[in-house]
């Protein structure tokens, strides 16, 4: 097993979505490491009975369960686990599929570049090293490298790979500046996460891990959710851009933007009005009307060009948990340690983040769910 080196303080938490993942979720659990204080398992209203099951079989000191009356997706289950984090005081919170795709051995390369306050977010990449994908289906291989690329569009983070990687840590503060009730619920949460994450300039890295295919059977139908996926990257790419270029800031990348694109349009008009005028006419153009038409294509190409280079410059590098943790520690917030207080040792929340805590809209519903149970 990988070690890694965790402060006392540092309360880590492992989500588990449930949902027909019986024959192997005992497993994953036994392979959590001891580093783990909790472990969420969320029944999402699973037919085959998962939370009962766990509750039966599972002798886990450390695993509560979790239950939805009706399902919500797998981002309706990771949700919940982490609003149930935030109320117990967890200062990192790691998502494992329970279907035995996900080692949970791998955890400490996870937690490790949050601990050390390198990133706020870190994900798996099964394209990270060659060997990685040996055993990947040409398919998926291909349909994933595509998927990537409009993610880094939409999403901002270019040098973020595998973007429906499920495999996922998170610090706390992170999530207190998250709108947890707008995220997606089903299958494109980990996208969605990706854009929330950008919108608060929070850090990502990826994690290599090799790819493991069990025997469980995908229920997503690629026919059906294509057309839902383009029609929501190109809502996120057009959210991120208003947000970042006009709303936020103002910055090169804007000029870039707006010029390349009024130079590429106004080119691509004039040059097909002078084409129809000269086909109807049957005269041929000016060498002067295709420069007229053929210089704003170019210098639009060019500007777009710099501002693609501008997107990929401007991705974060500083932590936002850090940032957070230094403004906490000045406001005194914070304990003898200098980290934020997210509870009073036994996973009740205090002080102000109590009081933070109530606020957020997920919190009641998660406080109040009467499915839950300690093992």
């Amino acid at each position: 097993m990988t070690r890694f080196n965790t402060p006392q303080a540092a309360r880590i938490a492992v989500a588990i979505p449930c949902y027909r993942v019986t024959r192997h979720v005992l497993k994953v659990i036994a392979a959590v490491p001891e580093c783990v204080t909790t472990i969420y398992a969320v029944d999402d209203a699973c037919p085959d009975g998962s939370g009962q099951w766990i509750r039966t079989h599972c002798k886990d000191p450390r695993v509560q369960v979790l239950t939805h009356p009706a399902n919500q997706g797998v981002g309706g289950a990771v949700v919940t686990a982490y609003c149930r984090a935030m109320l117990d005081g967890m200062d990192i919170v790691v998502k494992v599929d329970g279907d035995g795709q996900m080692d949970p051995r791998l955890l400490p390369m996870f937690v490790q570049p949050i601990l050390n306050g390198r990133a706020d977010y870190t994900k798996g990449n099964r394209f990270y090293r060659p060997e990685s994908v040996t055993g990947m289906p040409a398919v998926r291989l291909f349909g994933n490298a595509m998927l990537s690329f409009v993610t880094k569009l939409s999403c901002g983070y270019w040098s973020v790979m595998d973007p429906t990687n499920g495999y996922t840590a998170i610090h706390v503060r992170v999530l207190h500046e998250l709108p947890l009730e707008k995220l997606e619920r089903r299958y494109f949460f980990e996208t969605d996460m990706l854009f929330r994450l950008n919108t608060v300039r929070a850090v990502i890295k990826d994690i290599p891990m090799d790819s493991v295919y069990a025997d469980e059977q995908s229920h997503l139908r690629v026919s059906k959710v294509i057309p839902e996926f383009l029609a929501k990257h190109s809502s996120r790419l057009w959210r991120r851009y208003v947000y970042s270029y006009l709303v936020r800031d103002f910055n090169p990348g804007t000029i870039y933007s707006v010029v390349g694109v009024l130079m590429l349009l106004g080119g691509s008009i004039f040059g097909l009005a002078r084409w129809i005028e000269s086909a109807i006419s049957g005269t041929p153009a000016s060498s002067g009307t295709v420069m007229l038409a053929a210089l704003p294509i170019l210098i639009g190409i060019q500007c777009l060009v710099a501002f693609l280079h501008h997107d990929v410059a401007s991705a974060p590098t500083e932590p936002l948990s850090t940032i957070l943790g230094d403004i906490a520690f000045k406001t005194g917030t914070a304990t003898s340690a200098g980290e934020p207080q997210l509870g009073d040792g036994n996973g009740s929340p205090t002080g102000e983040t109590a009081e933070t805590l109530s606020r957020h809209p997920l919190i009641h519903h998660c406080a109040d769910s009467g499915g839950t149970a300690r093992l």
